[in-house]
């Protein structure tokens, strides 16, 4: 894999099917749908494609919003989403040059072909124009205040993006840097239906990475990151996006009354964290932004996506997915092959003395570990495997197999360096793989009397590297030290040999 093409943790999607209901339910969506089914007897519509004024309230009826005071605005909303995604197509019947006064129709709307796709076409169909809907949304929650546009305007001057306080560029790279880490949260939560306070969520954009204690000035920005992260969710939730708990407006009059807004930026008790805004991606959302990431070049797997490689492919990337999508994965690809073919794959694939090689073998056992009874020919094949005899002899005995030959003792300590190889990488980057890696290390020392004496002779690439670290790991003082002693053997006597 190219160094430059980042690479994310899998996500789990919904089916085709599942997102394309998801897709049609949104409220914006759906809304444009029965309003471009409203126009087939034909809409007079202004320059851009509009409903002129006196349309708008028939569109108003039609979407059941009368009496709602937001109903004129969101009827005009789900019109455009109409007209940009091809639900409507506009037929002009002004000529060029033409004069018209500015709320004269210039053309007539009707149901566009696109339209006909959201009942009789693919799921995948029905995603590519909730698709193309909702980056005219996205385009929609980056753009400025109008009233602010509008205020220059009627002054008579200039538009000045400076002077309304808005960068294209920047609001929609942090939007962008956003929904990316909502996407990453949701790879790595084993609850990705869990919403994010917008404080935090913020502060993830703003706050780096190597300050302990952010100063007002970082907290005021990240405050005002939030407020206008508020205006970009509520815009961003009636397309199907995120699913969003806005900030509260009493707590937005506090704020303003107290002329800061850096207590939103500061530790909220759990009472006060709903109050702030909380927000997630939808499983619609997480289907959208893995789209476009693999648009800009991203790494985004899915689960699922590795059904049709090879067990090699397999077994490299599953170290790196956490357990849950790994064993998803695993079961997707087992069911896609006869188990003892899969089998005699994912050992094939899992012998090696390059650096990765523990770590493939801990993969082929985690996911044989998934594979039916119907696989035992394949272990029994390689019963006598240096690398793989000691990992088939565990299967065996774990389902109750008869006739399992007794393991050598080499075979014993070359599994044990391998096992624990296979974890030191996770171990130093994470706390928790560390606690039961020290648990592997204590109980292993604990079931071998003289470990470290026939230790260091093992005939494996990290027997000097597995005995360094359990010197590192293990509590007792005179047990490490042992540990220390026996790697600087087995490294000597690797040089030598």
């Amino acid at each position: 894999m190219s160094a430059d093409r980042p690479t994310l943790p899998p996500v789990r999607l919904h089916s085709d099917a599942e997102l394309a209901r998801d897709a049609l339910s949104a409220p914006l969506f759906a809304r444009a749908a029965q309003l471009a089914r409203w126009a087939e007897a034909g809409v007079p519509v202004g320059v851009g494609g509009e409903l002129l004024d006196e349309q708008l309230p028939g569109a108003v009826d039609h979407l059941g919003l009368a009496g709602d005071e937001d109903g004129v605005g969101y009827a005009a909303e789900a019109w455009q989403l109409a007209v940009d995604t091809g639900l409507v197509e506009i037929e002009e019947s002004a000529e060029d040059g033409d004069e018209l006064p500015d709320d004269a129709a210039t053309g007539t709307a009707a149901p566009g072909e696109e339209l006909s796709l959201l009942t009789s076409g693919s799921p995948q169909d029905i995603l590519d124009i909730w698709l193309g809907g909702m980056e005219t949304v996205l385009a929609d929650a980056v753009a400025p205040d109008l009233s602010d546009i509008a205020d220059q305007i009627a002054e008579g001057g200039e538009l000045d993006l400076d002077a309304i306080d808005w960068n294209p560029e920047e609001e929609a790279e942090l939007l962008d840097g956003i929904l990316g880490n909502l996407y990453l949260l949701t790879a790595l939560n084993e609850d990705p239906e869990q919403s994010v306070p917008l404080p935090a969520l913020a502060a993830s954009m703003i706050v780096p990475d190597d300050m302990d204690e952010p100063t007002d000035d970082i907290l005021e920005e990240v405050s005002e990151a939030m407020m206008r992260l508020d205006d970009q969710f509520r815009v961003l939730q009636p397309i199907g996006l995120v699913d969003y708990q806005p900030v509260d407006e009493a707590l937005i009059e506090e704020l303003d009354e107290d002329g800061t807004t850096t207590r939103a930026a500061e530790p909220l008790e759990d009472e006060d964290v709903s109050r702030y805004g909380m927000v997630r991606l939808t499983p619609l959302g997480v289907y959208a932004v893995r789209a476009r990431m693999l648009d800009a070049g991203v790494d985004a797997p899915a689960v699922g996506d590795l059904t049709d490689k090879g067990a090699d492919v397999l077994l490299d990337a599953l170290p790196d997915y956490p357990e849950p999508l790994a064993q998803a994965e695993s079961e997707q690809w087992l069911a896609a092959r006869t188990p003892v073919d899969a089998a005699r794959d994912l050992l094939s694939a899992a012998r090696g003395d390059d650096e990765d090689g523990p770590r493939r073998r801990l993969a082929c056992q985690q996911t044989l570990s998934l594979a039916g009874a119907e696989a035992e020919p394949a272990l029994r094949e390689v019963l006598d495997d240096g690398q793989l005899g000691g990992l088939a002899r565990v299967w065996l005995a774990e389902r109750g197999a008869a006739d399992i030959p007794e393991p050598t003792q080499d075979m014993i300590f070359w599994l044990t360096v391998d096992t624990i190889a296979a974890q030191l990488g996770a171990a130093e980057a994470d706390e928790e793989s560390a606690a039961e890696l020290r648990g592997l290390v204590e109980g292993v020392v604990g079931q071998h009397n003289g470990f470290f004496d026939a230790a260091w002779r093992v005939d494996h690439p990290a027997t000097s590297d597995v005995l360094e670290a359990m010197g590192r790991l293990h509590p007792d003082k005179k047990t490490a030290k042992e540990a220390r002693k026996a790697a600087f053997k087995a490294r000597s006597r690797r040089q030598a040999g």
